[in-house]
C-alpha cells in the first residue's frame, strides 16, 4: 500500500508542513482581489515566516512539486465551491497505480487506492495517519477511508477520486481563500517518542492525537501565550502569529456581537 520512491521523495519535501487557516486570514488582509497565492509566493512566505497554508495551498504546492519531478498527478476535491471544500492530490506511479496524497488532513504518507492492484489490502493499517489505523475501501470513482482510534472510535471519510479540471480547481481554491471562518485552525504532524503524532489548534483549544489516545493541552486565555504555544509546535514567525491570531480574535468579537458566522 506504500508509494514508490518517486512519489515518496516528493511527498517528503513537505514533512513538517502544517495545514492551517492562519495564513488565509493573514494574506486576506494584505492582498488584492486575488486571494489564492501561486507557488512562488507560497515559497517566499515559507522562507520569510515559516508558514504554509490551507488544504488548497498545500495541494497546489504539492501538485507543482510532482510536476517538477515528472510524476503524473492531478487534483481532487469534495464540496468544491463551498465553505466545506477539501482538496487533495492523486499521484500515479510508473505503472499507473494511484496513490492518495492528502497534506490537508496531515496524512503521514500516501496510500494506494486501486482495489484491483495486487498490492492492495482492505486490512487495517498503521503508519499512514497520525493516531489511527486506516482501512481503504475502493468503490469505483470513490474511495472510503475508515479510521480506527485507540479508544475504539471509528470515523469515515469519502474521497471522490475523479480528476478535477485545473481551472475548476483553481476557481474553488479562490473561493475558499475568500471565505474565512471565525474559528482558527492549525494541524501539524510531530514525530515524538517513536511515532508521528497529530497536534491540533482548533477554535482556541489544542490537543494531541497519539497511538494511545487524545490528550488535551491546558487552556489559555492570553493571545501572547497562544503565540508561544503555536510557535513551539510549528516554528512559525511570532509576529505573523500575533497578527493572524489578532485578526481571528477580532473576527470572534464581531461574530459574537452580530450573531453572524461566515
Amino acid at each position: 500500500m506504500k508509494a514508490p520512491a518517486e512519489i515518496l521523495s516528493v511527498w517528503q519535501q513537505f514533512d513538517g508542513f502544517p495545514m492551517e487557516t492562519l495564513t488565509k486570514a493573514w494574506y486576506y488582509q494584505r492582498s488584492g482581489d486575488q486571494k489564492q497565492r501561486d507557488v512562488e509566493l507560497m515559497k517566499q512566505h515559507h522562507d520569510q515566516y515559516g508558514i504554509t497554508g490551507n488544504c488548497f495551498d498545500l495541494a497546489i504546492w504539492l501538485l507543482a512539486a510532482f510536476e517538477d519531478a515528472r510524476v503524473n498527478a492531478y487534483p481532487i476535491g469534495s464540496k468544491l465551491g463551498t465553505v466545506d471544500a477539501h482538496a487533495a492530490i492523486i499521484a500515479e506511479d510508473r505503472d499507473g497505480r494511484r496513490f492518495l496524497c492528502d497534506l490537508g488532513d496531515q496524512w503521514i504518507q500516501p496510500i494506494l487506492i486501486d482495489g484491483d492492484s495486487q498490492n492492495f489490502t482492505s486490512s487495517q493499517l498503521s503508519g499512514y495517519f497520525p493516531g489511527a489505523e486506516v482501512q481503504v475501501k475502493s468503490i469505483g470513482q470513490e474511495v472510503e477511508m475508515v479510521y480506527y482510534r485507540s479508544n475504539g472510535k471509528q470515523s469515515r471519510q469519502l474521497y471522490k477520486v475523479k480528476p478535477v479540471e485545473r481551472l475548476q480547481f483553481l476557481a474553488a481554491a479562490e473561493y475558499s481563500q475568500h471565505h474565512i471562518s471565525p474559528e482558527p485552525l492549525v494541524e501539524v504532524r510531530l514525530y515524538e517518542k517513536g511515532e508521528t503524532r497529530h497536534w491540533e489548534f482548533d477554535n482556541w483549544n489544542s490537543f494531541l492525537s497519539t497511538n494511545t489516545g487524545l490528550y488535551h493541552d491546558e487552556p489559555l486565555e492570553n493571545l501572547e501565550d497562544w503565540v508561544d504555544r503555536i510557535h513551539e509546535k510549528t516554528k512559525y514567525d511570532k509576529a505573523f502569529l500575533l497578527a493572524s491570531l489578532g485578526f481571528y480574535e477580532k473576527l470572534n468579537l464581531e461574530s459574537s456581537e452580530t450573531g453572524e458566522v461566515e
